[in-house]
């Protein structure tokens, strides 16, 4: 299992600091949660800030896009740093285009779906991502609780990956704490998208340690 911290729970005073705590912690990437206020509810941060931390970390930057029109913006995040670009299939922007794009500056694709949103919509791109970021919580927002009923979008795309003979990472995102990686785990995701459960203890690296030991 791979962690990636959400830096949306970090302490935006000390943004740098709490990459470089991270990194050191064991964090396999960073995931960086672009909100617009409009394709949901809450407002972060842009590719100017993406910018001035990627000298902070070598770690891969797993840029989870949600706004409302992405093919917009790939450029200025390719600009600032992104190794991986996910947007949402529920965006204003078409899906092809955008992953052309992604894909034209040398980055990894990935497409997010929220949980209302059917899995199968990402079928017919499946061979051209890298990634698929399931939501476990209604995005927007941190601190939500573990959607379980996800998972079973989670095994049906690992099994649409392996019929096809496809490399594809799955993701989630929300509510992930020691109570619910191990439900992750069994239904085969990849990489788990931490915030609180990382951010909170004093000791990050043994709270990493801990989350990737009980998917063992």
């Amino acid at each position: 299992m791979q962690i990636a911290p959400s830096l949306l729970s970090c302490d935006f005073s000390k943004f740098g600091e709490e990459i470089v705590r991270m990194d050191k912690a064991g964090a396999d990437m960073m995931h960086l949660d672009v909100m617009d206020a409009h394709f949901v509810p809450n407002l972060t941060f842009g590719a100017p800030v993406i910018k001035m931390l990627r000298k902070y970390t070598d770690k891969p930057f797993d840029v989870h896009l949600m706004i409302s029109e992405p093919l917009k913006y790939i450029d200025d995040f390719a600009d600032a740093g992104a190794d991986i670009i996910s947007f949402h299939t529920e965006s204003d922007s078409d899906i092809e285009e955008t992953l052309s794009k992604i894909e034209s500056r040398g980055i990894k694709p990935a497409l997010a779906i929220k949980p209302n949103t059917p899995y199968d919509v990402v079928l017919p791109y499946l061979d051209r991502l890298y990634m698929v970021l399931v939501m476990t919580v209604e995005p927007g927002f941190g601190g939500q609780s573990f959607m379980a009923d996800m998972m079973s979008k989670v095994e049906a795309l690992k099994k649409h990956a392996k019929d096809r003979n496809l490399d594809l990472l799955i993701q989630v995102d929300g509510g992930i704490a020691k109570e619910t990686i191990k439900t992750a785990s069994n239904a085969g995701v990849d990489i788990c998208v931490a915030g609180t459960a990382v951010f909170k203890p004093e000791d990050a690296k043994q709270a990493i340690d801990e989350l990737k030991s009980l998917c063992e």
